[in-house]
């Protein structure tokens, strides 16, 4: 988890600081460790400390990785001549990158800035390691010395490795028009029918006025289908807004054009209309989750049908094998099989639309777990260290009652931040106080036929420096049992101050064996517990995940509701990938960023475009991921819902066959992806992943795709067939078309 969110862009596009003006950059800094308020005086002579570069933590840089306190100075002469260039002249940004966890950040020895808490202040240690670090001092402060030597004091706590300024480096600009204000367009119902909020916050005390251009376009050919300009002005912490209504037409965009009306510099956003391509489903019950699921012998059974249509809704088996027991209100299978083999039976769902049946067939094996990528929910995304057990039970509650269980959503995972301060006497790990029944909420889950999961990691402490399993995995294993687990998320994270002592802490083995050690221990247990490493792809985990029968192994760093982030991790990061995924361990690219998120109490839409949005979870189907939803489920949308709901999509991801996707073709910014199918036909996604519309033509290429002739082309969004004679698509900006292809 600890792989840094390194930015954050809004589901507008936005400038990004526009017009500034740098007055001085650098990626080196002088380094000191230790905990002296001496270190931020101007005045201090720091000649004699090492150097240090301000880009990487400083764990990779032979500081100790149990330091915890260390100290930056960075000096610098800003320029009155440079800042007369400015066409801005109100404030200066220092930009620190980001810090691992807190820090406090001085200029000539008085404070500018700070971000998360300290062990020492109210309230106690707060990591705040995922916020970017930038702060503003008005260009007419008396502190600043321009054109004379100034010192940047930057004093950094880390409450578990790594630690220390990491990103991009420092700088020092003038603010520009995309720093003192921002223009974003929010989904909003205006009178009635879709449309969107054009919203222009000042981010700073000082007003700002302009006139802002609206202009809805066709993305086809780019025709503007209306344009109206209106004065609008924000600031002093009020902020300026305008409902558009824009409808729910897929190749229309609203694009907003800010103009300041002192400097000419100008805002822009654009807005895609979140349109809804899943068919309504029908009332009668309809059967959506893989055929197949696979338990060991001897361990409970927990496993729901998801079944969608109109409630109540009963169901029966007539054949069921001894020992398993069929919730006829919910679908909720459960008991034990003492045996291996496998037992195929028939469930029948019945509402007062109609009737439906499944053949299915429970695998029971010690190589049987899961044979489908799992599907369910974490708490991190939304909540982060603010997780409690009212809002998993609330997301929990709303994955029944707004129909995700019935698509096949089952795992409900807890995340970091459940640990209490200390353990039991006896070494014993305790929950701390936001989760009193930890069991109880356990036994809810599988009442319902859900999963239950755990985060901790291989060492001392957690990412959020909550307590690690280190010299505990056993006790913490057994634990799990007793509550219920049914999947571990386990995050190397606080591992590495260990790791870094490690005599071969180069080799592979080392970063084998804090994984081999808990595995030995969860599979002792009489429950099967899903085990999910979490190590961001060091070392090619997807080549030895197998090794310490891993179910899945994440393959990057942590993802972010960005383009950026969506593509490099799962364009980039996953092709060549597909021979180490199958049945019993997938590759992991990390969690679906749909919804509300925020990674706090502050929720927001997720930044990525309606397109974007069809983009990731087509992508995440094709490569067979974990389909984990990282929003608060209790505050579901219509059109999040119908990303998640199209069973024809979700299909793909749980393919029996379960070969992963791998990149067919790169043919410029269109890339194809392909993953054959259980039935012999084949996924394929059509990926346009550059800045405008474009008309593609599959045809151009069957020979790299391996196909002589078209039988049939499904579109699986809209679930409707296609025609075969003429396989060409309008595909927008950061689209996609994702297909189910008989050919020959």
């Amino acid at each position: 988890m600890k792989q840094k969110l390194l930015g954050l862009a809004l589901v507008a596009f936005t400038a990004s600081a526009a017009f500034s003006q740098t007055l001085f950059s650098t990626r080196e800094a002088k380094f000191a460790t230790g905990d002296n308020s001496d270190y931020k005086s101007a005045e201090y002579d720091d000649a004699s400390w090492r150097k240090i570069d301000v880009s990487r933590v400083w764990d990779n840089q032979g500081v100790p990785a149990d330091t915890r306190h260390g100290w930056y100075r960075i000096h610098f002469t800003p320029s009155k001549a440079d800042l007369g260039k400015a066409s801005l002249k109100q404030y200066l940004i220092v930009d620190l990158g980001t810090v691992d966890d807190v820090d406090r950040t001085y200029l000539n020895g008085k404070p500018i800035g700070a971000t998360g808490s300290l062990p020492s202040d109210e309230g106690g240690y707060r990591s705040q390691w995922y916020t970017p670090r930038r702060y503003f001092i008005p260009v007419d402060d008396k502190n600043i010395r321009w054109d004379k030597d100034n010192v940047l004091a930057v004093h950094c706590y880390s409450g578990g490795e790594p630690g220390g300024m990491f990103g991009q480096g420092v700088s020092v600009r003038v603010a520009g028009i995309a720093d003192i204000a921002s223009l974003s367009c929010v989904p909003a119902e205006v009178k009635g029918s879709p449309g969107c909020k054009v919203e222009l916050k000042g981010n700073l005390p000082s007003s700002i006025s302009g006139k802002l251009k609206l202009d809805l376009v066709d993305i086809r050919d780019g025709k503007v289908l209306s344009s109206t300009v209106r004065k609008i002005s924000a600031g002093n912490g009020k902020t300026a807004d305008v409902e558009v209504p824009v409808g729910d037409n897929e190749n229309t965009v609203l694009l907003a054009t800010f103009t300041e009306t002192k400097s000419g510099q100008e805002l822009k956003a654009r807005y895609e209309p979140r349109y809804i391509l899943t068919p309504v489903a029908p009332e009668a019950p309809r059967f959506n989750t893989a055929a197949v699921y696979g338990v060991r012998p001897g361990s409970p059974v927990h496993f729901r049908f998801g079944v969608s249509g109109v409630k109540p809704m009963t169901f029966l088996s007539k054949d069921l094998p001894e020992g398993l027991q069929l919730n006829a209100e919910n679908g909720a299978l459960s008991g034990r099989l003492m045996k291996d083999g496998e037992y195929t039976f028939t469930v029948t769902a019945k509402n007062a639309k109609g009737m439906a049946a499944q053949t299915f067939t429970l695998y029971v094996g010690d190589d049987k777990m899961a044979l489908t990528p799992p599907m369910g929910w974490n708490s991190w995304n939304c909540w982060g260290l603010s997780v409690t057990q009212d809002k998993v039970m609330s997301s929990a509650k709303a994955m029944i009652d707004k129909g995700l269980a019935d698509y096949g959503y089952s795992y409900v995972n807890i995340d970091d931040a459940w640990e209490a301060p200390e353990r039991a006497a006896d070494g014993t790990i305790v929950v701390n106080e936001k989760f009193p029944d930890m069991k109880g909420l356990g036994d809810w889950l599988h009442s319902n036929g859900l999963k239950f999961g755990i985060y901790s990691s291989p060492g001392d402490l957690t990412c959020g420096a909550y307590l690690g399993s280190l010299d505990h995995e056993k006790q913490d294993a057994e634990s799990y049992n007793s509550w219920g687990i049914d999947y571990l998320k386990y995050d190397w994270c606080g591992y590495s101050q260990k790791h870094n002592k490690e005599r071969d802490k180069e080799t592979l083995a080392s970063y084998i064996r804090p994984y081999m050690l808990m595995e030995k221990y969860l599979r002792e247990q009489p429950r099967d517990i899903f085990y999910s490493l979490c190590q961001y792809g060091w070392q090619d985990v997807w080549k030895w995940g197998r090794m310490v029968d891993a179910n899945s192994w994440r393959t990057t760093g942590d993802i972010t509701d960005t383009w950026g982030s969506l593509y490099e991790i799962g364009f980039n990061s996953q092709a060549g990938l597909a021979p180490y995924a199958g049945p019993g361990g997938w590759n992991d690219p990390d969690m679906l960023i749909v919804g509300k998120v925020g990674w706090s109490d502050k929720l927001r839409d997720s930044r990525l475009t309606a397109n974007e949005q069809y983009t990731h979870i087509s992508l995440w189907a094709l490569l067979a991921a974990n389909m984990l939803i990282g929003c608060d489920m209790s505050q579901l949308d219509d059109f999040t819902i119908n990303l998640l709901c199209n069973n024809e999509v979700n299909a793909i991801n749980q393919d029996v066959l379960g070969r992963q996707a791998d990149r067919a073709v790169e043919d410029g910014n269109i890339q194809i992806w392909t993953r054959p199918l259980a039935d012999g036909t084949m996924a394929i996604g059509v990926f346009n992943l550059g800045e405008e519309g474009m008309d593609v033509n599959l045809a151009k290429y069957f020979g790299q795709l391996g196909i002589g002739k078209l039988n049939s082309v499904r579109d699986l969004w809209r679930q409707t067939d296609l025609d075969t004679a003429n396989p060409s698509w309008f595909i927008p900006r950061h689209g996609v078309r994702l297909l189910k292809v008989n050919a020959e």
